[in-house]
């Protein structure tokens, strides 16, 4: 059976926007290394536009309820555009208070954007929801692609102003999306979404399911970013070039989509809970090889795995999530799931600067292993909790 239209178009936009925010992790870091204040506050940059990206989630995923996720979309790409603007603005002038503010509206727009994976299985049957979400999230490979090209393409756009030039395309990959966004044919909310009764959130978390998925993608999100934005500045202290570090950042990204190809046809054969084990046991590999050396290889290759690893959890945990709802508690799950993943992703990147300049690269990665082990005995005591 084949998948509709607004699967392939919401496909081609989230390409666009990872292409985004790929180029903001291979520069955010490093202009907050140039322009803030102090040492402690230069990943802040990334903080806020997780914290804006957690901030935006519940709030949106609520109004799509009743205002459709076509309005949704729009407003929150237009927000994208107003927070590259006011980037290239901070930019211009050294101002790292303005560059804050404008990284959180980018996360916003970034939360915002997180909804198209489960825009994308509305009007698909229940047995392509998988299917649904990878080809979503496949998106990822363009973007592994084209962003860290984009980020080195625009780096001495202007000579005196390193990475302004990343902001211009930023401006034009979120107007393009928009576009994109208005022309797609996106269901609209029925009545059983918008009138049908709910349950508490009390009463929802008692499901093993949604605890399972939930706490999946808190960890596995929270640790993929905060090894992922130390990375940058742990290649830079190894005396690895900007293409460099691009390059692996690039390779990382592929390795968190490229498996979109199969991630869904996985779960469907083997269950979401053991691919979600697989991908814990790949976080696992990732902070092991980074104890073995900082060789431009060792780099790429436990980036390589941390991808792999994030893509079978996240994939594995948002398809678990959509089997834990009734219609008109979609929203409701939706929001508060991402509010708490991506309440870890900030906390991640808050903590990556500052944990790399104190406890340096491996003591970093090895404080990353009880999180997953926690995340590993949730899975498994929740999924037999479940099947008991």
């Amino acid at each position: 059976m084949s998948l509709p239209i607004t699967v392939w178009g919401l496909a081609l936009g989230q390409a666009l926007l990872v292409s985004g925010n790929i180029l903001l992790v291979s520069v955010t870091a490093l202009i907050g290394q140039h322009i803030a204040p102090s040492l402690s506050l230069i990943t802040l940059p990334v903080a806020l536009q997780f914290l804006g990206l957690m901030g935006v989630t519940l709030p949106a995923a609520l109004l799509m309820r009743w205002l459709g996720r076509k309005t949704g979309f729009m407003l929150g790409n237009l927000i994208g555009v107003s927070g590259a603007c006011l980037a290239y603005f901070a930019l211009l002038n050294q101002n790292f208070t303005l560059f804050c503010l404008s990284t959180f509206l980018l996360g916003m727009a970034i939360g915002v954007g997180q909804q198209y994976r489960f825009a994308a299985i509305e009007g698909c049957s229940p047995n392509l929801h998988p299917r649904a979400i990878s080809l979503v999230m496949v998106g990822g490979v363009l973007a592994a692609i084209l962003g860290p090209n984009l980020a080195i393409w625009a780096e001495d756009w202007v000579s005196d102003i390193p990475y302004l030039g990343a902001f211009a395309v930023l401006i034009a990959l979120y107007s393009l999306t928009t576009l994109l966004i208005a022309f797609l044919p996106l269901q609209k909310p029925n009545l059983a979404e918008q009138k049908g009764a709910t349950r508490s959130y009390r009463e929802l978390f008692q499901q093993p399911r949604l605890l399972s998925a939930v706490c999946a993608g808190m960890i596995g999100y929270g640790v993929m970013v905060l090894v992922m934005t130390a990375t940058p500045l742990a290649m830079q202290a190894c005396g690895f070039s900007f293409s460099s570090t691009a390059s692996v950042i690039q390779w990382h990204v592929l390795g968190m989509f490229a498996p979109s190809f199969i991630t869904g046809r996985l779960i469907s054969y083997f269950s979401a809970t053991k691919v979600i084990q697989a991908g814990c046991l790949l976080l696992i590999s990732c902070v092991l090889l980074n104890q073995l050396g900082t060789s431009y290889w060792h780099f790429w290759t436990a980036l390589v795995a941390l991808g792999v690893g994030w893509n079978f959890t996240f994939i594995g945990a948002t398809t678990l999530l959509t089997h834990t709802y009734a219609p008109a508690e979609k929203a409701k799950v939706q929001g508060m799931n991402d509010l708490l993943v991506f309440g870890f992703a900030a906390l991640g990147s808050l903590l990556a600067g500052y944990w790399q300049s104190v406890l340096g690269w491996e003591l970093l990665n090895l404080l990353m292993l009880p999180a997953i082990v926690v995340a590993m005995w949730l899975v498994w005591s929740s999924n037999r909790r479940a099947t008991s």
